[in-house]
């Protein structure tokens, strides 16, 4: 069973085309990371499937339904939250302000206990409420970005480069976040430039090259592959 298909995935910038034929699954309650060098398509991946850009041709089902042209605020109503490369919060409104706009398509009882959920994830979050969210550090800011995308109670979790820019302190801390999220039943789609560490934490992962994926498996098997050990993880293969 896959939340998640993509089949024959084509979509770019105007008449540049970035994505050709791509294809991959992703499973309920696992992370699934995407790799890659910079310009490979991963991050015109994501917004493809979260609606920011309209693909070109090939289908993206999530839960059975096609939802390859639907708007991007129709995909977050269906259950896909994206946290983009750079985090994109507010920065002149409060924290609080900020996760209250991760719920803006909810319309439930139960958006301030999740707010509050949020926060007691991230502690620092509530000792700084009322602060503006331009003046939390990097790591407190993707801290934001990550709750924010959770008080809309998504099915799936699209994170773009959520170590980018951050300490290895604050790495390790994200990505033990992740495997949290995982183990609560959480579905995950990460790209991630730390290779290394994508695919230590990933159940499948897919490698991509020049817009098309080259390579898949399990993250421990594509650890031991020499291909990515070479090419991604700075090591020469035996």
């Amino acid at each position: 069973m896959t939340m998640l298909t993509v089949e024959g995935l084509r979509a770019g910038y105007g008449k540049v085309e970035v994505l050709h034929d791509v294809g991959l699954e992703v499973a309920p309650g696992r992370i699934v990371a995407l790799i890659g060098a910079n310009g490979a398509g991963k991050t015109t991946l994501l917004k493809t499937i979260s609606g920011l850009i309209r693909p070109v041709a090939g289908t993206i089902a999530f839960e059975g339904r096609d939802i390859a042209r639907r708007p991007a605020h129709k995909i977050v109503a269906l259950g896909i939250s994206h946290v983009p490369e750079g985090r994109a919060i507010l920065r002149r409104m409060s924290v609080v302000e900020n996760l209250r706009m991760g719920a803006y398509v909810r319309s439930d009882s139960e958006v301030e206990n999740d707010i509050a959920a949020a926060m007691a994830r991230f502690p620092v979050l509530a000792e700084r409420r009322h602060q503006p969210a331009g003046t939390l550090s990097g790591g407190e800011q993707q801290m934001l970005a990550i709750a924010r995308a959770l008080v809309a109670r998504p099915r799936l979790l699209l994170m773009d480069e959520p170590s980018l820019g951050l300490a290895p302190k604050l790495v390790t801390g994200i990505f033990h976040t992740l495997r949290q999220l995982r183990d609560e039943g959480k579905t995950i789609l990460l790209v991630e430039q730390n290779a290394r560490q994508a695919l230590q934490v990933a159940d499948h992962a897919y490698v991509m090259e020049r817009g098309r994926i080259v390579l898949a498996g399990t993250g421990a098997s594509l650890l031991d592959t020499p291909e990515v050990q070479r090419t991604y993880l700075g090591r020469r293969a035996a």
